[in-house]
C-alpha cells in the first residue's frame, strides 16, 4: 500500500509545578529557535501549549511524534518537568474546517510575556 504523507495540524498541551515565569520565558524562546516549525506559543508560569504541523502518514504517526516533543527538548532548551496532559491531531482539512476563529493568528511569533489561558 503507497501511502503518501499528510499535514496534521498538532496542538500539545503540558502541566505542572509552577516555574519562575522569566524562566519560562526563556525556556519557550530556547524552544522556538530548537524547533522553529512551532508556530504558537502559549504560557504561563504552570502550563504551555504548543502548536504546529506535522507530516506524517496517519493521525498515529503524527500523535506519536507529537507526544514526543516536550521531553525531546527538555534538557536542551531547559523546558520545565511537565507532563503531557491534552494532545489534538486534526488533519489539514479538518483543521481548516474550523474556520479562521480557531486558526493562530500570526506564525512565527513568540509571545514575549507569559499568556494565561
Amino acid at each position: 500500500m503507497d501511502q503518501e504523507a499528510r499535514l496534521w495540524h498538532v496542538t500539545v498541551t503540558v502541566a505542572g509545578a509552577e516555574h519562575d515565569p522569566d524562566v519560562v520565558r526563556a525556556a519557550m524562546a530556547r524552544l522556538s529557535e530548537e524547533r522553529p516549525f512551532l508556530h504558537s506559543l502559549r504560557y504561563s508560569s504552570d502550563h504551555a501549549e504548543i502548536r504546529y504541523w506535522e507530516e506524517a502518514y496517519d493521525m498515529l504517526d503524527a500523535a506519536s511524534l507529537a507526544l514526543r516533543v516536550w521531553n525531546e527538548h527538555r534538557k536542551t532548551a531547559g523546558l520545565p518537568r511537565w507532563e503531557v496532559v491534552g494532545l489534538e491531531v486534526l488533519e489539514r482539512e479538518a483543521f481548516q474546517r474550523r474556520g479562521a476563529e480557531t486558526a493562530p493568528v500570526a506564525i512565527g511569533v513568540h509571545q514575549p510575556q507569559p499568556q494565561p489561558f
